[in-house]
């Protein structure tokens, strides 16, 4: 059994916050039932790591552009959240075999990402060896064993925290991405050869294909 939340658009905020709610609320309860939320941002957001300096983006422009900056509770270097769906996903370590393995638990989890896009027929796969490239602040451009990838290119960049015998993880499915918005927002050029989305996979796919495509993965594993 899983509990799962439709997808639904909010600010950046009420996402975060919401996610905070949902992990806390099971380790409160001590909860056994998984938990799936899909959603999206309105309007746009760059979300900061936890311990990321603000000053890696360009808050100005971020300002001049309506797009609205938050940090998350998960690590990692920044996001711009625009077209896109976002899963969040908590459950107990004991949900997870090897759970306590924060490697296995992305491999895990990625299962079920994995099985969704399947019945799509789009292949995804896990990246092999961990790249760590720490000159970039885009979050998209760095390379890690928690991605997944559509012929090498990533389309899924994922995130966790754990707390007291509990895990959250979420990840973006980039549908598009505005060039032009990472570039200035992130101050550094943006090769667009080591990324996909779904528009250049798929183009004829809806939001409603895709987040039924999530779900169905994660009912297999854990609903």
């Amino acid at each position: 059994m899983m509990d799962f939340y439709k997808y639904e658009e909010h600010t950046g905020l009420y996402n975060m916050n919401f996610d905070s709610y949902l992990l806390d609320s099971a380790v409160k309860n001590q909860s056994l039932i998984p938990v799936l939320r899909l959603y999206g941002w309105k309007p746009a957001c760059v979300s900061l790591g936890r311990n990321q300096n603000p000053q890696d983006i360009d808050l100005e422009y971020c300002h001049k552009n309506e797009i609205d900056v938050v940090t998350r509770a998960t690590g990692g270097r920044a996001l711009l959240h625009n077209d896109e769906i976002t899963y969040s996903f908590i459950c107990p370590v004991s949900a997870i075999e090897n759970g306590n393995s924060v490697v296995n638990s992305y491999k895990e989890i990625s299962k079920a990402l994995i099985f969704g896009f399947k019945t799509l027929d789009i292949e995804l796969d896990t990246v092999s060896k961990k790249q760590f490239d720490v000159k970039h602040s885009y979050c998209m451009l760095i390379s890690t064993g928690a991605d997944l990838c559509f012929n090498g290119k990533k389309l899924i960049g994922s995130a966790q925290l754990r707390k007291q015998g509990y895990i959250l993880q979420h990840g973006s499915v980039l549908i598009s991405y505005n060039k032009k918005h990472i570039e200035n927002i992130f101050k550094e050029n943006f090769n667009t050869g080591s990324i996909t989305c779904i528009s250049e996979i798929r183009s004829e796919l809806t939001r409603k294909d895709i987040a039924k495509a999530i779900e169905t993965g994660f009912k297999k594993y854990y609903g």
